[in-house]
């Protein structure tokens, strides 16, 4: 029941026709629709078929593009200057399906950024939730996806069978020790009738959190979040028609956001310091750059900030260590890799400019160079990009060139 299951479902789950409806749907209220971000979510895409997972991504072009290609790579190209452009191509999957044949696959494919469904970080309530994987497996994928240059999104859910308030607490610690996500979607555990969980809580062996107990946990851990990572959600779409006990309150981020108005405590995420249709001032915004390590590699998230400190925009690099997981990519030999590049602000369309509206306004440029000036400084033969299809040319025209997978820059 929950609306992305039933449009695919309406649609037969064919890509096509989904992205055609989604097109549709935004167009008809006034939203743009030549920058497109593409999330191909729920399940394990790495477990489908290698030839189903090669058409689905194709169809799903061909929908942008509105003509039909015969390969994958004829839909590329004809997407790089397409009316609806892919600027981000994103899958879900597993920690135990990563590894550098898969990361090669990813980059054939166009993806950009991977979901992973971390879930907790405690091995002991992994194996009582029979997911399959361990947090050793977690850690290791998180850094072969961050040294070959995609963008991480992980999922945690509190409230799994075996934790409490206060080992929940203690877990969302660790995700800022090496795996340091740059998204998080925090999904708490929702009791549904079909689910085996439901036996375990008819026996009494199973308590949810109540709302209020959810709401006091994540406006606490909220304001530990690193400025660097922009929580996405905080609770999924499941209807709460369907949950049968605890938490029925889709409107869970709005309560969490009322509840640290009261203590008086603030969350520093990308999502909550965004500019939005905030006008800016271009000649007052500060630039900042935030070091962080994760795994064996040295992070830099470069952010130009507002006075207010709200974000107008940022650019990811990422300095793989001499002991970072080798990940066979031959562009990324040597190189220093932009993750990354986000300007905030009013979407605008391709070409258009806006008087005020941080899109458009050399933010971007200005962001590549000073991760060109950097790279070169601490000794990098190149700058790689992981390039969305639709933004190639973007990077083309800033002296970027094409690689095997990726787009790279020589700095000389």
């Amino acid at each position: 029941d929950e609306p992305g299951a039933m449009r695919g479902l309406h649609h037969k789950f064919d890509p096509f026709d989904q992205v055609s409806a989604r097109l549709e749907a935004l167009q008809a209220v006034g939203h743009p629709t030549d920058k497109i971000e593409l999330l191909v979510l729920g399940g394990t895409w790495s477990a489908y078929r290698k030839d189903y997972q090669e058409w689905f991504i194709l169809r799903c072009f061909d929908a942008l593009n509105g003509v039909d290609s015969t390969t994958l790579d004829e839909a590329q190209k004809i997407n790089e200057t397409a009316e609806h452009r892919s600027v981000g191509l994103v899958v879900e999957t597993r920690p135990d399906h990563i590894d550098r044949d898969e990361l090669a696959w990813l980059r054939y494919l166009g993806t950009t950024k991977v979901q992973i469904g971390a879930q907790s970080l405690d091995n002991r309530i992994l194996e009582l939730n029979k997911r399959g994987h361990t947090v050793e497996e977690t850690i290791q994928a998180v850094a072969m996806l961050r040294a070959a240059g995609f963008k991480i999104v992980l999922h945690w859910m509190p409230n799994l069978f075996g934790a409490t308030l206060s080992s929940d607490q203690e877990d969302f610690k660790g995700l800022w020790d090496e795996l340091c996500p740059d998204e998080l979607k925090i999904y708490p555990n929702q009791l549904l009738a079909n689910a085996e969980l439901y036996d375990y809580w008819e026996r009494g062996d199973f308590q949810p959190y109540t709302t209020e107990e959810l709401v006091d946990l994540i406006a606490g851990i909220k304001t530990t979040i690193p400025r660097y990572c922009r929580v996405n959600r905080v609770i999924r779409d499941i209807p709460s028609t369907n949950v049968v006990e605890g938490n029925k309150r889709t409107s869970l981020r709005q309560d969490i956001q009322a509840e640290m108005k009261k203590r008086g405590t603030r969350c520093e995420c990308v999502r909550c310091r965004e500019v939005r249709s905030q006008s800016v001032d271009q000649g007052e915004l500060e630039l900042h750059d935030l070091i962080y390590h994760a795994g064996q590699v040295e992070e830099h998230f470069i952010s130009y900030d507002t006075e207010d400190d709200n974000l107008a925009g940022f650019l990811r690099l990422s300095l793989p260590g001499e002991r970072a997981p080798a990940t066979g990519m031959v562009d990324l030999e040597q190189a220093a890799i932009i993750r990354e590049v986000h300007v905030y602000g009013q979407s605008l369309e391709v070409g258009e400019k806006q008087q005020g509206s941080a899109q458009h306004s050399g933010l971007g440029t200005a962001l590549i160079e000073k991760a060109e000036e950097l790279a070169k400084d601490l000794g990098h033969k190149q700058l790689a990009v992981i390039a969305a299809v639709g933004t190639r040319q973007y990077y083309l025209k800033r002296g970027f060139k094409h690689g095997e997978l990726y787009l790279v820059k020589e700095l000389a």
